[in-house]
Order: C-alpha cells, then sequence, then structure tokens
C-alpha cells in the first residue's frame, strides 16, 4: 500500500506540476531524486508536456477547458499578470479535464447501475461515492447478479481508447473490501 500510496504521489504530482523541492516534500525522495524522478517522468511519458502546453493554452485562448463530456471549467484567471494566480489557473486547465472526467464517467455508471437496480427490483443499496469507488449494501443472494452489473455498466460508462477496467471488492465492512 505504501509504495502504491508513493505512486500516485509521484504521478498526480507530476502531471500537476509539481517541483523537484515539492516532490521531495511530499514522499521520501531527496530533492535530486525528485528532481531525475521528473525528467525521467517526461522522458518516459514525452506526450505528457505536449498535452499539458495544449491544455494550457486552450484555457488561455478560450477561457475555459472541458471534460471528455462536454462540461466546462472556466478559467478567469489564465491569463492573470499575477505569476502564483496565473500558475493556480493553468494547474486547474490541467487538473480539471481529468478530475471532472472521472466525475462525469463515474456518475453516469451510477446513474445506470441505479436504474438496472430499480428495473431488477434488487434489495441491495447504492450507498455511496467515494472518489473513483462506489460503496454498495448487497443483499447477499444478488452479489454475483450485482458484481456483474455493476462491472458492466462501469466499464461501459464512457468508451475511451484504453478500456475501463474495474475491481470489486467484498467484505462485512469497507476495510475488508479493500
Amino acid at each position: 500500500k505504501s509504495q502504491r500510496s508513493q505512486a500516485k504521489t509521484v504521478n498526480f504530482g507530476i502531471i500537476y506540476g509539481v517541483s523537484a523541492f515539492g516532490l521531495s516534500n511530499q514522499t521520501d525522495l531527496s530533492r535530486s531524486e525528485a528532481k531525475e524522478m521528473i525528467e525521467t517522468y517526461y522522458a518516459t511519458y514525452p506526450k505528457l508536456n505536449t498535452y499539458i502546453q495544449s491544455q494550457i493554452a486552450f484555457a488561455r485562448e478560450h477561457g475555459y477547458v472541458q471534460t471528455v463530456m462536454g462540461r466546462r471549467r472556466y478559467l478567469k484567471d489564465i491569463n492573470s499578470s499575477n505569476p502564483v494566480v496565473r500558475g493556480a489557473a493553468e494547474r486547474n486547465a490541467v487538473n480539471a479535464p481529468i478530475q471532472g472526467s472521472a466525475a462525469d464517467i463515474i456518475k453516469v455508471a451510477m446513474i445506470r447501475i441505479h436504474e438496472s437496480m430499480k428495473q431488477l427490483k434488487l434489495t441491495s443499496k447504492m450507498l455511496l461515492q467515494v472518489h473513483d469507488e462506489l460503496v454498495f449494501e448487497v443483499y447477499l443472494p444478488e452479489k454475483n447478479q450485482l458484481t456483474a452489473l455493476i462491472k458492466k455498466e462501469m466499464e461501459g460508462a464512457y468508451k475511451c481508447a484504453v478500456p475501463l477496467e474495474v475491481e470489486i471488492g467484498s467484505g462485512s465492512n469497507w476495510l475488508e473490501a479493500h
């Protein structure tokens, strides 16, 4: 889990423009290791910088960015003369399409799951959403049917070039389900 946590910190940090100083403070990497990690990351994924720059350029020209489903995030400070304010807007120009698209996709999945559960008259309940996961209270005789339904609807909520894959866990509490 700690390796996964550090990998998430590195991945999200680099995508959202973390500095070597910032990355070293958030991980157990030294500042020079963090700098090397960032440089290696961009060398390994050269299109990432292209994506980041194109998002910022689009936002500067149009004043907004959008999710894969077309929802817009307006960035009033994207052309600010204040570099700190502008930098925050630039990070939002990169972040909002990613996080917003994930939110759009999970909401589509939730609506489809809810409608299917209602149509099938299932007793189980969708309880809550936590980031990219859904939590259910499952009536045990419905477990297999509901598991298949959830997987199908979450993986099919949006067709991407890279297929969405869902992991399903179960347990008598949230900790066991992980």
